[in-house]
């Protein structure tokens, strides 16, 4: 187990339904991060943007893109994480991927498709939550909607980071920030945000606003709003331990499970 967790926030513009583009951008920045880290997170849908338009763009779970991603998680011996269109069996899915740097490949379906956008008419909805154990930290990621359920989010597996990868929109963005902090708060934990940044074909402009929370919601990443960037922060399981002992909150907290 390692008592810190040394997190890549990489807040990128994306280029339209274009995969093989946004790779080749992806891995530039990814290129430039010098220092050794345990975590690479990339947007919601980073190589495509937030499209409803799967069809010829879609990939197999062992397709270009999930490959491109496990030589990356080897090369830089860190997991990597961020979400991408994936085809099976003749359906849809907004599915993050999770994949550590031995090839282990951990997935989670989105399961609050964007209903404003019709996304819940073209991908199919998760079922069931994820939280992967990875160097003795139990993470549970998300996807963008997601965010606004915080029944979901709920932290009853005792997990350390909850993070959201995200295409969320500059006119909602306060929304965001809110919320990001507020799952911090509520659940005791690390919370991470990562935001794309720029215009994609539907003239809807993204801020960015990625960050970095701690258990008591406050902001530990320094990535400016606006701009592609890359922040690098570093996680503590001493500060959660010493927050939930000393506070004590989650042992207040309901217990249920979702069906």
């Amino acid at each position: 187990m390692q008592n810190q967790l040394k997190v890549a926030l990489i807040q990128s513009t994306l280029v339209w339904e274009n995969p093989v583009q946004n790779r080749i951008n992806l891995r530039d920045k990814i290129e430039t991060i010098s220092e050794s880290v345990d975590l690479i997170v990339l947007p919601e849908m980073f190589t495509t943007g937030f499209t409803m338009n799967p069809k010829g763009i879609a990939e197999s779970i062992d397709g270009v893109t999930v490959k491109w991603m496990t030589h990356i998680a080897k090369e830089k011996d860190s997991a990597i994480v961020g979400s991408c269109i994936i085809k099976e069996n003749e359906k849809f899915y907004n599915r993050l991927l999770f994949i550590e740097p031995n090839g282990k490949i951990n997935s989670y379906d989105k399961r609050h498709t964007f209903t404003l956008a019709g996304e819940d008419k073209v991908y199919e909805s998760g079922k069931h939550r994820l939280v992967v154990d990875y160097k003795g930290w139990k993470i549970c990621p998300l996807v963008c909607y997601d965010l606004r359920f915080p029944v979901f989010a709920r932290n009853t597996d005792d997990y350390d980071v909850i993070l959201y990868v995200a295409n969320w929109p500059k006119v909602r963005i306060s929304a965001w920030d809110t919320l990001l902090k507020a799952r911090a708060i509520e659940n005791m934990s690390y919370c991470i945000g990562v935001n794309r940044v720029g215009l994609d074909s539907n003239n809807y402009e993204y801020s960015g606003h990625s960050a970095a929370y701690d258990v008591l919601g406050e902001r530990i990443d320094n990535i400016p709003i606006g701009k592609e960037a890359i922040a690098i922060v570093t996680l503590d399981k001493m500060h959660i331990s010493k927050y939930r002992t000393k506070l004590g909150f989650l042992n207040d907290r309901d217990m249920f499970t979702l069906k």
